[in-house]
């Protein structure tokens, strides 16, 4: 299905839906959302974009392999829930920044466990497509 239309529109919709899963990320952690919402947004983005022009097209945008975005994620979600432990608090409680970040909000832990979330799905997600097409 490589229309003219479907590759036209594809290439408009992967930033706006990079953009809108980024926004789903940030407001996850105050409403419905977060890392793991944002992350299927993105890796759809990417799905879209690589029916429409191929997959080469789109491994070429990626520039990686999305596997390595999977202990990286981890890693960071791991870091987040374990950064309590330095103050004498237990796993996973929500530390917060004092003052709020002009466009994102109040920061604290919780933000940085989504954004690991979000990286892991994102590459399990590219992995698993990647995989999957090249076996065709």
């Amino acid at each position: 299905m490589k229309t003219i239309i479907f590759k036209t529109a594809s290439t408009y919709l992967l930033p706006l839906l990079l953009l809108f899963s980024v926004f789903i990320l940030l407001r996850g952690h105050y409403l419905p959302g977060g890392g793991f919402v944002g992350g299927l947004i993105a890796s759809i983005a990417f799905v879209i974009h690589s029916f429409a022009n191929g997959i080469e097209k789109t491994k070429n945008i990626v520039k990686f392999h999305p596997g390595f975005l999977m202990p990286l994620g981890l890693s960071l979600a791991l870091a987040a829930g374990a950064a309590p432990l330095f103050i004498s608090e237990p796993f996973m409680t929500g530390l917060w920044f004092d003052d709020p970040l002009p466009v994102i909000g109040m920061v604290g832990t919780a933000l940085f466990f989504d954004t690991g979330v979000f990286l892991v799905v994102i590459g399990v997600t590219l992995t698993i497509i990647f995989t999957i097409s090249e076996g065709l």
